[in-house]
């Protein structure tokens, strides 16, 4: 039974060479290569921290619009635990 989720990733660009197309497609990859169907993607622009944690000033936010079985979710997150890039996600079903 496949379900419908949007996740959201919080993207930096320290240490990272490439575009930032490169690495959001690169996430993209990795969520299908986990079993999910990657159905939309909106990349909302850099955004700025209020306060500044680990000496990292703002990062890009994008959100992803996913199809998948509910272990892929797991699957996704160990995956993206990997990549440095990824300061943030957070995953939700949608209804």
């Amino acid at each position: 039974m496949s379900r419908k989720y949007e996740g959201l990733i919080v993207l930096t660009t320290k240490n990272q060479e490439g575009s930032m197309d490169d690495l959001v497609s690169a996430v993209a990859k990795d969520m299908e290569s986990s079993g999910a169907k990657v159905e939309n993607i909106n990349n909302m622009g850099r955004r700025e921290f209020a306060n500044t944690p680990r000496k990292i000033t703002g990062a890009h936010y994008v959100t992803y619009t996913i199809s998948g079985e509910p272990d892929c979710i797991s699957k996704i997150q160990e995956k993206l635990a990997l990549n440095e890039s990824v300061y943030l996600n957070q995953f939700n079903r949608v209804a």
